[in-house]
């Protein structure tokens, strides 16, 4: 299985670029335009390796490596425009796995990811499997990515198990519409809102007793949609 790697930054040519070639070179690849936005995305969809801007907006590069140190033991290169001696030493010691400057060579930093991806191959301690989200009679596997209804398996394409994932994880919340843009989409597609609303469509018809009556996704207009429990 191709190895998932999330890149993030709030450069969205860099982004895009990053993302195109660590796929041609056999890499998955999610991207995050804010350290706020890829902490969610790591609780749906955790990555094998982030690579990380420092100078991101709202939390930086080096508070964001904090946090993800507090949830999880992923492997994390800085890929950042600052050259500074501190910001190197620093990013190091706060146990970041590598560090890369731009601009830089697509080889190296090919080279830099396999070696740190191979290292902590070396010295992981197995993961353990995602938890089951139960929402009512919806019970939503991430392990075995798969969804049922009162016993009954969905039949949901990958990007509608993964919107319905993130309503699970957020269940009886409220979750916008850029930020499931952000977390099933990727940051390129913020803005693009139309995606969401024809899959939340799609989903309220398989999990939905009357779609256009709906009680389980609810919409809360002018923010977004919560997923809530119900039982016929």
């Amino acid at each position: 299985m191709a190895k998932h790697i999330l890149v993030v930054d709030d450069d969205a040519l860099m982004r895009r670029s990053l993302s195109f070639n660590l796929e041609q070179a056999g890499f998955k690849t999610s991207t995050a335009d804010s350290a706020e936005a890829a902490l969610a995305l790591i609780q749906r969809d955790r990555p094998d390796l982030i690579l990380l801007d420092i100078g991101l907006p709202g939390m930086d590069g080096l508070d964001a490596l904090r946090h993800v140190q507090l949830q999880s033991d992923i492997p994390i290169i800085f890929v950042t425009a600052r050259r500074r001696e501190l910001d190197q030493a620093l990013g190091l010691e706060l146990g970041a796995d590598d560090y890369v400057t731009k601009p830089f060579d697509l080889n190296v930093l090919l080279a830099r990811i396999k070696a740190v991806l191979r290292r902590y191959e070396r010295t992981a301690p197995a993961q353990a499997a995602p938890d089951r989200l139960e929402v009512g009679d919806l019970v939503v596997d991430p392990a075995a990515h798969v969804a049922t209804l009162a016993g009954k398996q969905l039949d949901l394409a990958p990007r509608e198990f993964a919107l319905l994932h993130v309503l699970a994880l957020n269940a009886g919340q409220v979750v916008s519409v850029d930020s499931l843009l952000s977390q099933v989409w990727g940051a390129e597609y913020l803005g693009e809102t139309q995606g969401v609303y024809v899959h939340i469509r799609w989903l309220r018809e398989k999990i939905e007793t009357d779609p256009k009556n709906p009680q389980r996704i609810i919409t809360v207009r002018g923010v977004g949609y919560k997923l809530e429990p119900y039982c016929e």
